[in-house]
């Protein structure tokens, strides 16, 4: 090995060993340097010059005093929270939700800004940076202070380039969101399909910490999954996995928006609720929905459905119990392949509760295989309306606190 080769693997370990000991702070804080040693494997005086750094970087800060086992009282460390910020987009269908968090993804202000139908490329890449630059000076931070932009965008996404390479409901192609913001902002960006921020927020931040394997549904306009194995997000081998909303349910089924007939998102999806509920009240199905609308039937949406069944109406619960039953098909087909701890069901859709989750749970007990496999937990997001805003400054804090993101 030539020096020079030595030189760099040294300076390799110190960065992994210094953001090995930057996680442990962050998961197991308030933590003494002899609490680290013990769970990083390294050597006291190794933890100590890396905590030095890290001080001085002004990424942790001492605490309180340890309880002590027979020496001084130990002094305990925690990551400096608001010594940084990240900001995040949210760049969904119809709006964007900017928004500026602490290192623990803590919110410290949010933006919405509704997107124009018809938006071009570069429409899309202004607005972005327009809502980068209000929240930077709403929120008074100065470019200093910030450690990184995540966007979570819709869509097909390369997340290595930064490109979202196709986003359907724009009919926008090859869309260069990274380049385009470092070089405005001259900050790191990351840039990923929502469904899967959504996954990495809920397993940093949600239901999912200490749980290793996951999948956290995306269920709105679309539907989309985000697959954690092994504490890592999984993206497949051509960047696609998780599209659980084109799988087919049903063969005889509606056609889809990709073509197909039968797809998840065709049948389940918010406007595949929308969808059943006009096709009931144009065969002659009565429902409080037609009053909560005031007979404009455009006006139909998820929310007034659901609004409608908590008032008692036989067909709005019908409607969400098809559509959470159908949910329950696809999740089932998951657990059986997949086997994981958890599925978390986030969205605009996730937001009419038991009356989708009832008939989930109902489904995944009937036709998953192992008994035990049938108990897998399936949750409402803890993230709300925040998952994919949080979830894309997971993707900027994973960087920073994750060492094997240091070998992709």
């Amino acid at each position: 090995m030539t020096s020079t080769n030595i030189a760099g693997s040294f300076k390799l370990m110190k960065s992994l060993n210094r953001t090995l000991i930057l996680n442990i702070i962050r998961k197991d804080g308030p933590i003494s340097r002899a609490e680290i040693a013990k769970i990083a494997k390294l050597t006291p005086p190794t933890v100590t010059n890396i905590v030095h750094e890290l001080l001085e970087a002004q990424l942790v800060k001492e605490s309180e005093m340890g309880v002590s086992t027979g020496g001084r009282k130990p002094i305990l460390l925690t990551i400096n929270a608001e010594s940084f910020y990240v900001i995040g987009l949210d760049v969904g269908i119809h709006k964007i939700r900017a928004v500026a968090a602490d290192l623990n993804a803590v919110i410290k202000n949010e933006q919405v800004v509704t997107i124009q139908k018809g938006i071009g490329k570069e429409e899309l890449i202004q607005l972005l940076i327009k809502q980068v630059n209000e929240m930077m000076q709403n929120t008074n931070l100065s470019k200093d202070k910030i450690i990184g932009i995540g966007v979570g965008m819709h869509g097909v996404v390369d997340s290595k380039e930064g490109v979202a390479l196709y986003a359907p409901n724009f009919g926008l192609k090859n869309i260069p969101i990274k380049d385009r913001l470092e070089e405005v902002f001259q900050l790191p960006v990351k840039v990923e399909n929502d469904a899967k921020v959504l996954a990495l927020g809920e397993k940093w931040f949600g239901y999912g910490i200490n749980i290793q394997n996951m999948v956290c549904l995306n269920v709105g306009i679309g539907i989309g999954a985000g697959i954690i194995i092994d504490d890592k997000l999984f993206n497949g081998k051509n960047g696609i996995a998780g599209e659980i909303g084109h799988t087919a349910i049903d063969l005889n089924g509606p056609k889809c928006s990709c073509g197909n007939y039968g797809c998840l998102q065709a049948l389940s999806s918010g406007d595949a609720i929308r969808e059943h509920m006009l096709k009931e009240i144009n065969l002659g199905r009565k429902t409080k929905v037609v009053e909560l609308v005031q007979g404009e039937l455009e006006m139909i949406e998820g929310k007034i459905i659901h609004e409608a069944a908590i008032l008692g109406d036989e067909l709005a619960r019908e409607v969400l119990t098809k559509s959470g039953r159908y949910l329950g098909v696809g999740i089932a087909n998951l657990i059986n392949v997949m086997n994981p701890d958890l599925v978390v069901i986030s969205g605009g859709v996730s937001k009419a509760g038991h009356y989708i989750l009832d008939p989930i749970k109902e489904v995944v007990a009937d036709r998953v295989l192992n008994e035990e496999a049938k108990k897998t937990n399936v949750l409402q997001s803890k993230l709300g309306d925040h998952g994919t805003a949080i979830g894309a400054i997971t993707l900027v804090l994973a960087d920073l606190f994750i060492p094997e993101f240091l070998n992709e």
